[in-house]
């Protein structure tokens, strides 16, 4: 194949304007996708849950897969793997070294798990290699309402418990010698990533579900520490990731993931860059106001890169 057929296959937009009105659902689905993701990913940062993301995207790719294999909604297959594997490391989970462990255990088990059932799938190759990164075309309708009415349940718990769980993720020892309950905290916490995780997968598949519930997050931790900011730029750049990432998938004949994560990777390298300038311009200006003033040592506040 030639250099312009494989560009072909990764750019073509000679039909888009009657492929556009094909995915509008996947649009709407994709736009809250990444509300829920930017706001729950900044929680993942704070708690440390990068891996844990992954751990139960893979149960959640074997609950779908199950459900695809035995005919029921793939969507409720997907929620109740999700959810199973987020009550498991919730419960088990309290120490980091234990949820670590528990999420390598978990890991392996939910792949070995989710091929198998693929393995004995006799329908569409499409709905397989779906499962595993995402279908531009995989949310119908129905789909939707699902999503909406999980995504609005997570947007409700996040709002419920957004200042206890900021507490509790960023002290634990304080937020429990204040009367917080921490472990019921991480457990209503961790079903609510199960949710998110759930309705992720339906859009960018199992194995690349990080690029819209860490990926956003981490991008904005790299330029601002300010709390309300870091939700507000981890929403809007998870919107971006997932919108974008359709719309360029459109264009194209090979699946949505490579668009979407593309889009999120070059977001984090922007930000990344950003905050590196903004930092070293920050030490700059220390250095130089040490120099000129010997009576008054004036420090500005200097810039806190994140993860």
């Amino acid at each position: 194949m030639d250099a312009d057929a494989v560009w072909g296959s990764i750019i073509n937009f000679a039909d888009y304007g009657e492929l556009l009105p094909l995915v509008t659902t996947s649009l709407v689905a994709a736009a809250v996708l990444g509300l829920v993701g930017g706001l729950i990913g900044v929680l993942v940062m704070m708690r440390d849950l990068a891996f844990a993301v992954h751990g139960i995207a893979e149960l959640s790719f074997a609950g779908a897969a199950f459900a695809l294999l035995i005919g029921v909604d793939v969507v409720a297959g997907s929620l109740v793997g999700s959810v199973s594997a987020a009550v498991v490391l919730g419960v088990m989970g309290v120490r980091a070294r234990d949820r670590n462990s528990t999420i390598g255990v978990l890991m392996p088990f939910g792949l070995g798990l989710g091929i198998l059932f693929l393995s004995l799938y006799q329908g569409r190759s499409a709905n397989k290699f779906g499962l595993l990164t995402g279908q531009i075309v995989a949310v119908d309708e129905v789909q939707l309402q699902w999503l909406v009415i999980v995504a609005a349940i997570v947007l409700l718990g996040l709002a419920v418990l957004w200042r206890p769980l900021v507490f509790a993720s960023a002290d634990p020892d304080m937020a429990a010698a204040r009367g917080l309950p921490v472990g019921a905290l991480s457990v209503a916490f961790m079903v609510l990533l199960g949710l998110a995780v759930a309705l992720s997968i339906q859009v960018v598949g199992a194995l690349l579900v990080l690029s819209l519930l860490i990926t956003p997050a981490a991008a904005a931790l790299r330029v601002t520490s300010t709390p309300w900011l870091v939700a507000a730029l981890s929403v809007g750049f998870g919107v971006t990731a997932a919108v974008g990432g359709i719309l360029l998938a459109l264009g194209g004949s090979i699946p949505i993931s490579p668009y979407v994560t593309t889009t999120s990777f070059l977001i984090y390298l922007i930000c990344r860059v950003t905050g590196a300038a903004r930092e070293r311009r920050g030490g700059r200006t220390v250095r130089s106001g040490r120099s000129s003033s010997a009576g008054r040592a004036r420090t500005p506040r200097p810039y806190a890169p994140r993860p």
